[in-house]
């Protein structure tokens, strides 16, 4: 199984500085010319993209947040703020996608026309800026779950402006004003497909399931193969992060003592193998008396 071994976090704030400011600037387009055009469609798409703006300014803060330093009271720090934030992102993309479908049913049944060239032209504009941020965060969306929502965000609204595009020029050729509801359909279908692994994987992460690119019978089979090491259990794998991993185990060894340099030979190799960046090793002696409290099968 291939691993990603680059855990240098990449710093993001550039793109998000920008993302979110060509964002601001398009809203302010939006609501302008949908105030001197009369068009509600326009003031509420405006609204809708104020919305990302939030979603692009609650992953970027996560980000930043992610960076702190632990304290005594957070001895892990803020990382698993970048969960939470990823989930939050997905939440409001299945919210913004519900609050599409919902219109384009309205109009599947109450074709309207698309309200002039105006909407084309802005909603071209909103082509180009939305798929100009989500490239941003393309090169980091498949490491990063936090930064896959601010793709995914960008993405979805890049890919809706460019629905509005299609069925706004069908309709002033052809007259068929039944195409705008049925793309925005099938653009929410493609989009829900394209989100719903952000959904489920921050839900996992939240609840300290497994990262999904961790195998942890390759995990029990590494230590299974160490020549000193009898027994394994108490194994943990979680999240520390959208970007970090933590393991716990208990090792079992027939050897009386084991200096540094094993722990250390471990923990490259952990690193190296899987891309665990936080392991704890508990190591113990099978001749002791003392059995561990927590190698019962009631133990979690």
């Amino acid at each position: 199984m291939a691993h990603n071994h680059n855990h240098t976090v990449k710093n993001y704030n550039k793109a998000f500085a920008i993302g979110v400011t060509l964002n601001v600037i398009f809203v302010v387009i939006e609501a302008f010319y949908g105030i001197i055009s009369g068009s509600l469609a326009l003031l509420a798409d405006a609204g809708h993209n104020l919305s990302d703006v939030l979603g692009l300014l609650i992953a970027w803060g996560a980000s930043v947040l992610a960076t702190k330093s632990s304290t005594e009271k957070r001895t892990y720090g803020f990382r698993r703020v970048t969960i939470l934030a990823s989930l939050s992102s997905a939440i409001l993309l299945l919210v913004a996608l519900g609050g599409i479908t919902f219109k384009a049913f309205e109009r599947l049944f109450d074709p309207q026309p698309v309200e002039g060239l105006v909407i084309i032209i802005v909603a071209a504009i909103g082509v180009v800026i939305n798929t100009l941020t989500a490239l941003l965060f393309i090169s980091g969306q498949k490491q990063d779950l936090n930064i896959k929502g601010a793709f995914l965000h960008m993405a979805a609204d890049a890919a809706v402006s460019l629905g509005v595009v299609i069925a706004g020029v069908v309709i002033i050729q052809t007259g068929w004003l039944i195409v705008d509801p049925i793309l925005s359909i099938i653009i929410v279908i493609i989009i829900l497909i394209g989100s719903w692994g952000l959904l489920r994987d921050s839900v996992n992460l939240s609840i300290d399931a497994v990262p999904k690119d961790i195998n942890v019978s390759e995990i029990q089979s590494y230590f299974s193969g160490i020549k000193c090491v009898t027994q394994i259990h108490d194994l943990h794998v979680w999240a520390l992060s959208t970007t970090e991993t933590a393991l716990t185990v208990h090792l079992v060894t027939n050897q009386k003592s084991l200096d540094n340099q094993f722990l250390r030979d471990v923990q490259k190799d952990l690193y190296d193998k899987f891309g665990i960046v936080h392991p704890t090793i508990q190591i113990e002696c099978e001749y002791s008396e003392n059995d561990c409290h927590l190698d019962r099968s009631e133990c979690i």
